[in-house]
């Protein structure tokens, strides 16, 4: 606006074209798609409830306190973490669905953008802890899984914790725009994605080798069919969980970031709104010893209430 001696003038140029940005309306139509969006995220809901419930279960019930159940209830922490990103990440980003978030650039966006980060990074580096505890299990004798505990919580959330760190004052220094959920800078974006690539490729060679090792010890002489029944429960849910959150993961990793942005929004929300549950499912509702042991405490209850 220019000061004249009848007031300030109209604006000139207009808005569009002092700022660059003439697919306004495209924009606002992305927004609107991006909170459709925000519909199926609900489904992290069914996620959040098992998950809890299965940790609550392998709290409370001494029996399974071992360091099987101790890494699986740190992989249930994450999956919560995430979800709660989630919540968290759209409470903030999409708090005024008349605002676009695209332009918002605050401290409180920015910190929820980098605790989704993180969350997913743990999410996946625990789930490498659970293929490198299987290939431990098969491997080495029971007198070194406490041993090497520690080394998996170092894994699962001091690892994360570094590349979020270095991630944050990256963004900070160097691409401070926004609520740092763009992955307009290249390098930038690698430094989460690196870490959770090599980690699914190091869980998919430990997949091949873990199949390698059980192929070994039932081929075996000396393996019963007791043990032959237990290698094929202990391997059943670490082996279907590495393909199952991964494979989508990889296959988007070596396409640019933009190509089939919206099949790549579906998968990630349809996928990763059941991952919770379908890991609580696997670990702990269909397992055989919490089955047994909740029937057992049940008819427990029910024999003192008579």
């Amino acid at each position: 606006r220019n000061c004249t001696e009848h007031g300030w003038s109209e604006l000139y140029p207009s808005y569009e074209d002092a700022c660059e940005f003439a697919e306004y309306e495209a924009a606002q139509l992305e927004t609107s798609y991006f909170a459709n969006y925000k519909q199926v995220y609900t489904a992290y809901a069914t996620s959040l409830v098992s998950l809890i419930v299965a940790i609550f279960i392998f709290t409370v019930f001494r029996k399974f306190h071992c360091t099987r159940n101790y890494i699986h209830i740190n992989l249930f922490f994450s999956f919560i973490l995430r979800a709660s990103a989630v919540f968290i990440k759209d409470a903030v980003l999409f708090a005024d669905e008349s605002l676009n978030h695209c332009f918002m650039s605050t401290t409180a966006c920015k910190a929820a953008v980098a605790f989704f980060q993180f969350s997913i990074l743990a999410n996946y580096f625990w789930l490498l802890v659970e293929g490198m505890y299987l290939q431990t299990l098969l491997a080495l004798t029971f007198a070194f899984h406490k041993k090497y505990f520690w080394w998996y919580m170092v894994i699962g959330w001091g690892l994360p914790s570094t590349i979020i760190t270095v991630w944050i004052l990256t963004r900070n220094f160097y691409d401070n725009r926004g609520c740092w959920d763009d992955t307009d800078v290249a390098f930038i974006w690698w430094i989460i994605r690196v870490p959770i690539t090599a980690s699914l490729l190091v869980n998919f060679l430990i997949f091949i080798n873990v199949i390698r090792i059980l192929v070994q010890k039932l081929r075996s002489p000396g393996v019963g069919g007791n043990d032959t029944s237990h290698f094929k429960r202990l391997a059943k849910s670490t082996l279907l969980l590495i393909p199952l959150f991964g494979m989508h993961y990889m296959v988007f990793a070596v396409l640019p970031e933009h190509t089939g942005a919206e099949a790549r929004i579906f998968i990630e929300l349809g996928l990763g709104s059941f991952q919770g549950f379908v890991v609580a499912l696997l670990y702990c509702f269909l397992n055989g010893e919490v089955q047994a042991e909740l029937k057992k405490r049940f008819w427990k209850w029910q024999a003192q209430s008579y």
